[in-house]
């Protein structure tokens, strides 16, 4: 009797207790794209995205800050938060002022933003509880846990050579 020839593909695919089946990125990507439709489709009615929102929201809570210190709290690149806060900016919504030196910027939240802002918060809501809804309330609680603990083990950034392990 033969050997059947390992086929690494073939493992991969194969799920035990111990290897996921599929690629977590994809699966992970599957569900942002359901949840953000989902969120879309409740701030639609004010005229945002779930990311404006988002963005928005950590201004109010965190702002007057630094672009560097938002794009880490919101876990983005400098090229992605500028690019994001741009049609806020031009919105009205926020403002990029000059900081304490001629070097630093401050993102702050206009009055324009906090009533932009309180107006979302109501679908943002509604959002919230239509999700705990779907998925049940205990779903929800255990994947923000899930998900708190898999960002305190990840780095927020990969090292610069780009190597990691599979």
């Amino acid at each position: 009797m033969t050997q059947p020839t390992a086929n690494p593909a073939a493992t991969f695919a194969t799920p035990t207790a111990s290897r996921p089946r599929d690629c977590t990125h994809d699966k992970l990507r599957r569900l942002m794209r359901r949840l953000s439709t989902h969120y879309d489709a409740r701030l639609r009615q004010v005229g945002l995205k779930t990311t404006q929102f988002s963005l928005l929201a950590r201004v109010g809570y965190l702002g007057p800050i630094r672009p560097a210190d938002l794009a880490e709290a919101m876990g983005l690149d400098a090229s992605t938060l500028t690019r994001n806060l741009k049609p806020l900016a031009q919105a009205g919504w926020l403002t990029v002022d000059a900081g304490a030196d001629a070097r630093s910027r401050l993102v702050s939240l206009t009055e324009a933003g906090r009533a932009k802002l309180l107006e979302a918060r109501v679908p943002w809501r509604e959002a919230q509880s239509a999700l705990a809804a779907q998925l049940g309330v205990e779903r929800v609680t255990a994947l923000h846990a899930l998900i708190d603990e898999s960002l305190a083990l990840l780095p927020a950034h990969e090292p610069e050579d780009g190597a990691h392990d599979e």
